[in-house]
C-alpha cells in the first residue's frame, strides 16, 4: 500500500514539473510530503506531549500562544539537526563539485526535498501565525529557492547553503534556555558567544563567500535560463544575506541586553547597589 502511495504522489507531481522543467521533482515528490507530514506532526502533535513531560511547568503552564511559538522551535531545531547531518554528508561530492549549476547528486536530491518539506511548513507557519514580515519572507523566499532547485539546479550551492543551519541550533538552545529559567546563566553566556561566533563564521562570513562564488556560477549560465531563475535566485540570494546581517545585530543587542548591565538612573537598593536590568527582553528573533 505505502509504495502505491509513494508512486501516486509522484505521478501527481508530474504535470507540475513538465509545466515548470521541474525534472527531479517527481522523484523526489513524496519525500516532499513525508517531510512536512513529519515537521507538522512534530509541531501539533510529538513535541506537544513530550514538552508537557519534561517541562510540566515551562511549557505545560504556558499561554497557548507561547506553546505554540516553543512547539514552533523544536520543529526548527529538529529540522536543523537532521539537515546539517545530510548536507555534511554531501560536501565532498565530485559530481556537485564539476558542474556547480546543473550538477545533481540523488542525496542532495533527497536533502533537497526534505527542505521543501520543511520550508512548506515554515511559510505556512509564518504566514498563519505573523509575527514578523522577515519570517515570512525568509520562509517563502527559501521554498520558492528549493522549489526550484529540483531543475535541478545549484545542488551544489543548496547543501551548502543549508550548512547555515548549524546556527539555528545554537539559536534554538539560547530559547529554550530563556524559557526554561536560565536566562543570564553561565550556561546561556557560554551558548550565546557561540551562537554568534557560529552564525558569524558560517552565515556571514562562509555564507558571503559562497555567495559570491553563487552570483560567478549564476553569471556564466544566465544565457540556459528562464528569467524567473535569474530574478528569484539573485534577488533570493541578496535578500537572505541582507536577513543573516539584520538578525546578527538584532542578536548582538540582544545578547548585550542580557549580560551586559547599563547605568541605572534612580537611588541605591538596600545593600547599596543600584538595581541592575540582567533580566532585558530579547529581541523578536530570539523570543
Amino acid at each position: 500500500m505505502i509504495p502505491e502511495i509513494r508512486q501516486n504522489i509522484r505521478h501527481l507531481a508530474r504535470p507540475l514539473a513538465t509545466t515548470y522543467g521541474l525534472r527531479a521533482l517527481p522523484d523526489f515528490a513524496d519525500i516532499v510530503v513525508v517531510a512536512w507530514l513529519f515537521f507538522t506532526t512534530v509541531h501539533i502533535s510529538l513535541s506537544p506531549v513530550v514538552s508537557k513531560v519534561l517541562f510540566p511547568v515551562s511549557y505545560g503552564k504556558a499561554s497557548a500562544k507561547a506553546q505554540r511559538n516553543w512547539d514552533a522551535h523544536v520543529v526548527s531545531l529538529v529540522h536543523a539537526l537532521v539537515t546539517v547531518t545530510l548536507a555534511s554528508r554531501c560536501l565532498d561530492e565530485k559530481s556537485l563539485d564539476v558542474d556547480r549549476a546543473f550538477g545533481s547528486y540523488r542525496d542532495a536530491g533527497f536533502l533537497t526535498a526534505i527542505a521543501i518539506g520543511y520550508f512548506t511548513w515554515d511559510a505556512l507557519e509564518s504566514i498563519i501565525h505573523f509575527t514578523e514580515i522577515g519570517f515570512v519572507i525568509h520562509g517563502v523566499a527559501c521554498l520558492t529557492i528549493f522549489v526550484l532547485g529540483t531543475r535541478p539546479f545549484v545542488q551544489y550551492y543548496i547543501v551548502r547553503f543549508l550548512l547555515w543551519e548549524v546556527s539555528t541550533i545554537f539559536l534554538d538552545i539560547h530559547w529554550f534556555l530563556d524559557k526554561t529559567g536560565k536566562t543570564g546563566s553561565t550556561l546561556q553566556l557560554i551558548n550565546g558567544f557561540a551562537l554568534l561566533s557560529v552564525f558569524f563564521c558560517v552565515r556571514l562570513i562562509w555564507g558571503g563567500m559562497m555567495s559570491y562564488d553563487f552570483f560567478v556560477t549564476l553569471n556564466g549560465v544566465y544565457d540556459q535560463l528562464p528569467l524567473v531563475y535569474i530574478l528569484v535566485y539573485g534577488t533570493g540570494n541578496i535578500m537572505l544575506q541582507g536577513l543573516n546581517w539584520f538578525w546578527f545585530m538584532k542578536m548582538v543587542g540582544a545578547l548585550r541586553k542580557r549580560f551586559i548591565a547599563k547605568p541605572l538612573k534612580g537611588k541605591l537598593n538596600g545593600h547599596g547597589i543600584l538595581n541592575g536590568n540582567g533580566n532585558g527582553k530579547l529581541d523578536s528573533h530570539l523570543d
